[in-house]
């Protein structure tokens, strides 16, 4: 069991950072070797919210462009990762956590579930605000990462300056609409 439904196609709301290329290739020369459920599917993200189903895709977009009017661009800064035990699935995650810029992240999630999406506040999984680089099944093999990554210099500085409007389903992203964020 997951909280991602690969039947049917949900909508979803995500931020993809902007990212200097040295830290994007780092993101992705891990996500490559350790992420063996996303990486060729979706690119580094924070998701804001999670996929739902039973909202029209004009309906939702409207939603989204009206209350992302309350978002303002924001910067942050990644220096540390957590292990996630999903309990919707067997995996074990790897987070990069914001330690800067986290603030801005759960309100953007708030205040997009604050209008009709509301009822579908996810409340059986915690939001940790995160972009995903690795997951497995076996909890050690995780901790060796966060290790791994916790003993490093790890510091990575980013923007967020705009919202997607994405669907997911069937092992497919496709992008619907970006919202550009305020000043």
């Amino acid at each position: 069991m997951s909280y991602i439904d690969e039947k049917r196609k949900g909508l979803l709301v995500v931020a993809f950072p902007e990212l200097s290329n040295k830290d994007k290739l780092w993101i992705e020369n891990f996500r490559k070797k350790h992420d063996k459920l996303f990486y060729k599917i979706i690119e580094p993200h924070f998701t804001l919210v999670f996929p739902t189903f039973d909202i029209s895709v004009p309906q939702f977009i409207n939603e989204i462009q009206q209350l992302s009017q309350k978002i303002k661009k924001f910067e942050f800064t990644l220096k540390s990762a957590m292990m996630n035990n999903d309990l919707l699935s067997e995996y074990y995650h790897i987070f990069l956590i914001p330690d800067e810029g986290n603030s801005n992240i759960v309100k953007a999630h708030d205040i997009l579930y604050s209008g009709i999406l509301q009822k579908h506040r996810r409340t059986d999984i915690d939001f940790i605000s995160h972009i995903s680089i690795g997951n497995t099944k076996k909890p050690y093999e995780a901790l060796k990462l966060l290790k791994e990554i916790n003993e490093s210099d790890l510091l990575i500085k980013g923007k967020v300056s705009q919202l997607s409007i994405i669907t997911y389903g069937s092992g497919k992203v496709e992008l619907l609409k970006t919202i550009p964020l305020k000043k």
